[in-house]
């Protein structure tokens, strides 16, 4: 009280002096309550620390006209303009006074941290004409109030939380030119008032949950170039007003449920460059009147039952860049305006039943980076011209009818990463030049009829994560520089074809290979010993050869159904096929068996002394275990719930557990960590389990009471993402747990590896980082109780073969009861907690956000993210500016155009997540949902090349909204 006093007295003096010593002082007097009610506002925000230094009266002679963010009239009499965007404030518009500001024209608060409500205190600005509230967290719905706005030219609302419907009061804002609130939660019909708006230019409402018909009344919109409705679930056909709207530059309907025709109206959208209205139930032809729309560069037409020819004059314009059409039932040939397409980028035309010679319907395209026919009734050979094709990186011609050789200048495409021309009619043999194609992570060229030998130059694809070469008529040995593929890892395939000699012993190096198929071949001898060390393996098919002799030692091999060796001469060992016979030594120990038998009486005897040393012997064995400091009584265990697997009787499991790790031997650690160590433990019924054991001095640990509690509610946990825990056995002297065996191993462990970091491509790195998303937001979100894990990193991060992530170890994991505090312990991995835990010891999911954010961006840079965590935090004291380009992993080829994009996407999350305030950080179930949805994340349109450290600061510019291209 006294400290306001004091400064509404300093106030007062400071206007007296201003008024006394400024010429002007009758231009200053009249922003007393301005200024007044700025201060006031700024004072209930909880990060303004920005303003502190500016907005003060000693700052300039006539405040506040010069304080940061602020504009005056030209006179100087009335405050116009409050511009504060990206200034990390948080807060609320609670204490903002807007009877204060009656000149106020332009309110920018665009990439702030604002919550709450938007007050109906916001009709009081009547002079308002710019309003930006976009990026940030309001929530609540849209104030009827702002009805009284009548000179506001634009809105943007963008990417909030907004609910409820949109006012029919909206029809009374007659001077809007832009309204924009997409990426919220608003929810009802479009109202049938939008189309009052006479003059509006932009509309985007895309990303929201509006349901109902798109409203007529939007055709009376003739000033409208962009619109869009998409990822809604707007029901009906679409309004023939709407092709109408012959100013349309951008039209955007796609992800809805609108049924109907394309009527030929459309041609009246000449000046159309983007158009999307894929993922709906549209159906029938397109009309001819499309090829009036010759501006086109994007048609994206995807996921419908749209039939007929694709438009003749698709590129006539020359400015098309991406056409989008598959999954439909379009027919014929491919439009001959393609052919010449040199602006053409992607073109996915895959899923329908096209036809024509694709030498004849393809050109040259400089640009073109992404080629995807897949699944029609295309004809005729691959075009040696395509080699003129530079930028081509993937290339899907698979299921259709082409003919003809691989062309040799295949070799100079550089940037290939995938080729697929799987099920065809290819002949001939696969070029040697297809070596020099570094960049390839995968090959399927297989059912086809190519012959001649598998070329040794693909040895040297060291990238490759597949190879599928099944169903051709290849013959001679299997090269053994296929040994030196040391990234592949999803699938080797030679299956169904004539190859001959043996398994070469390099194949065994393939540690990473999770399939095997060598079958219906003319392979000979025995299986090499080494294939043993392919640890990775999963499945394997070695049937229909003539290969002989026993099994290598892999569990692949040992636990693979008969099937998958049927066919072949003499192989044995395993738990499917007959066991291998012993060596010849053999036979005098059946002999001496036989003998010792005939001696019946003293067989006896010696059985009878045999048992009652034996007895004294375990007597004796057990009272010295028992004295040992180690050593676990087993009737402690009997007829207690104390240990428990699941369908395994849990004193047998124990004791297996124990012989199979030779009582927890170091030979068995697979992974050490603070509070215990990781056994492999392979169990009597083949399965293939982890173990953690907890330190001795750390069992305490478990003897809390809600252990078992979080115990029973861990083993109810079902997702896909997160280590399944089969169960527990809590001791004084030995307590574990027993995981889900996961192969490949910690993410942190394959990061630090150079060469299996490789085999680490972005796609799967977004889909490490979309699966610990998920993984969170099940936990957080949608388990009965959530669960706060409090150690996320790298290193209990775990991967399965095909690079699924799987969250482990919770070995720290609280149940968050909202009953309860929730107060705990310090716990995590330096490095990956939340700043807050060196303050507070509170527990909240934010904990698990900020851990997340710290690995995804580990992902993404190959290693643990500490001097850009940093450089983020300081960044305004430095003037060192980083491109992110730079920072990422440079092991691996960059991204490409549509990997950038999410890459880019996870970045930004990633940043967002690692906020230092926790109430600023995003919920795990929207990171996920972002990143499981392709259309929250396509307004990316900055180049990845050039976002910096500060861009990373303010993320919202790459969120803000311009026309699409």
């Amino acid at each position: 009280m006294a400290s306001t006093m004091r400064r509404e007295l300093l106030l007062q003096l400071l206007f007296f002096l201003l008024s006394i010593c400024s010429p002007r002082k009758t231009a200053a007097q009249p922003l007393k309550a301005e200024a007044e009610a700025l201060l006031k506002w700024r004072d209930s925000l909880q990060a303004a620390h920005v303003l502190n230094s500016s907005w003060s009266f000693l700052n300039s002679s006539y405040a506040p006209c010069h304080w940061d963010g602020i504009a005056c009239s030209g006179d100087n009499t009335s405050l116009v303009k409050i511009s504060l965007q990206n200034q990390d404030l948080r807060g609320t518009l609670d204490h903002f006074d807007f009877a204060a500001f009656p000149s106020l024209a332009y309110l920018d608060l665009r990439g702030n941290n604002f919550y709450g409500s938007i007050p109906d205190g916001i009709g009081n600005l009547s002079k308002l004409s710019f309003l930006d509230l976009s990026v940030n967290q309001f929530s609540g719905s849209l104030p009827e109030s702002m009805a009284n706005l009548k000179n506001l030219v634009s809105i943007d609302m963008s990417f909030n939380s907004l609910t409820g419907p949109l006012p029919t009061s909206i029809g009374q804002l007659s001077s809007l030119v832009n309204l924009l609130i997409r990426d919220n939660h608003l929810t009802g019909t479009i109202p049938q008032t939008v189309g009052e708006l006479t003059i509006l230019n932009f509309l985007d409402l895309d990303t929201n949950s509006l349901t109902g018909s798109i409203p007529t009344q939007i055709g009376n919109l003739s000033n409208l170039h962009s619109l869009f409705l998409g990822f809604n679930f707007l029901t009906g056909t679409i309004p023939p007003e709407l092709w109408k709207l012959n100013k349309l530059i951008q039209l955007d309907l796609q992800s809805n449920v609108l049924p109907g025709s394309i009527p030929p109206s459309i041609g009246n959208l000449s000046g159309l460059y983007y158009l999307n209205l894929s993922n709906n139930s549209l159906f029938g032809t397109l009309p001819p009147q499309m090829n009036n729309v010759t501006g086109l560069g994007w048609l994206l037409l995807s996921v419908n039952n749209l039939s007929g020819s694709l438009p003749s004059e698709v590129c006539k314009g020359g400015k098309l860049v991406k056409f989008s059409a598959y999954n439909n039932h379009f027919t014929g040939s491919i439009p001959e305006s393609l052919r010449n397409c040199t602006s053409l980028h992607k073109l996915t035309l895959s899923r329908n039943q096209l036809s024509g010679n694709i030498s004849e319907a393809f050109g040259s395209y400089p640009i073109l980076s992404r080629i995807c026919m897949s699944n029609n009734q295309l004809m005729g050979e691959l075009s040696p011209n395509w080699s003129r094709c530079r930028n081509l990186q993937y290339m899907d011609f698979s299921n259709n009818h082409v003919t003809g050789k691989i062309p040799s200048s295949i070799s100079q495409m550089p940037k290939l990463v995938e080729i697929h021309i799987s099920t065809n009619y290819i002949t001939g043999e696969i070029p040697r030049g297809i070596g020099e194609l570094s960049f390839l992570l995968k090959i399927d060229m297989s059912n086809n009829h190519i012959s001649g030998g598998i070329p040794s130059e693909i040895g040297m694809l060291k990238n490759l994560l597949q190879l599928d070469l099944s169903s051709n008529n290849l013959s001679g040995p299997i090269p053994e520089e296929l040994g030196n593929l040391a990234g592949l890892s999803m699938l080797l395939d030679l299956s169904r074809n004539m190859l001959t000699g043996s398994i070469p012993d390099q194949l065994g190096k393939l540690n990473h290979l999770a399939k095997l198929n060598l079958s219906h071949n003319k392979l000979i001898g025995t299986i090499p010993s080494s294939l043993a060390g392919m640890v990775s393996l999963t499945s394997v098919d070695l049937s229909f050869n003539s290969l002989t002799g026993p099994l290598p030692k892999n569990p692949a091999f040992q636990n693979a159904s008969a099937q998958s060796f049927t066919g072949n001469l003499d192989l044995c060992g395993g738990v499917n096929l007959q066991p291998c016979k012993p060596p010849e030594g053999a036979k005098s120990q059946k002999k001496s068996r036989t003998l010792a038998a005939i001696i019946t009486p003293v067989s006896a005897v010696l059985v009878l002394l045999f048992l009652v040393i034996g007895s004294f012997t375990v007597c004796q064995k057990v009272t010295q275990r028992r004295q040992d400091k180690g050593s676990i009584n087993f009737e402690t265990y009997h007829g207690n719930d104390l240990f428990s697997v699941w369908n395994y009787d849990g004193r047998l499991a124990y004791e297996d557990i124990v012989n199979a790790t030779k009582n927890f031997s170091d030979e068995y650690i697979v992974g050490t960590g603070a509070h215990g160590s990781v056994y492999k433990v392979e169990l009597p019924t083949s399965q293939i389990v982890a173990v953690k054991k907890f330190n001795q001095m750390d069992n305490d640990v478990l003897t809390d009471s809600g252990f078992r509690n979080e115990i029973k509610t861990l083993t109810e946990v079902r997702h896909r993402n997160i280590v399944k825990l089969y169960g527990s056995c809590k001791h004084p002297q030995c307590s574990f747990l027993v995981y889900e065996y996961v192969e490949r191993g910690c993410l942190a462990k394959i990061l630090s590896n150079n060469e299996e970091a490789k085999r680490l491509d972005w796609e799967k790195r977004v889909n490490i980082v979309n699966g610990v998303a998920n993984a969170l937001s099940y936990m957080h979100h949608d388990h009965s109780i959530p669960i706060i894990h409090r150690d996320i990193s790298s290193k209990n991060i775990l991967l399965h073969p095909d690079f699924d992530a799987c969250v482990s170890d919770f070995g720290t994991a609280r149940l968050l009861n909202p009953d309860s505090s929730n107060w705990t312990g310090l716990a995590g991995t330096q490095g990956y907690m939340a700043p807050e835990l060196a303050y507070t010891m509170r527990v909240t999911e934010k904990c698990d956000v900020y851990s997340f954010g710290v690995v995804a961006l580990e992902i993404l840079m190959g290693r643990h993210p500490g001097e850009l965590l940093s450089s983020l935090v300081i960044l305004t004291k430095q003037k060192l500016d980083v491109k992110l380009w730079d920072v990422l992993d440079q092991r691996i080829p960059a991204p490409g155009d549509q990997e950038a994009e999410m890459v880019a996407a996870v970045a930004k999350l990633a940043v967002m997540c690692i906020d230092m305030k926790p109430e600023s950080r995003p919920t795990m179930r929207s990171v996920s949902l972002h990143l499981s949805s392709p259309g929250r994340t396509h307004h990316l349109f900055k180049a990845l090349k050039t976002i910096t450290q500060t861009d990373m600061k303010n993320w919202s510019a790459y969120w803000h909204h311009q026309p699409r291209k």
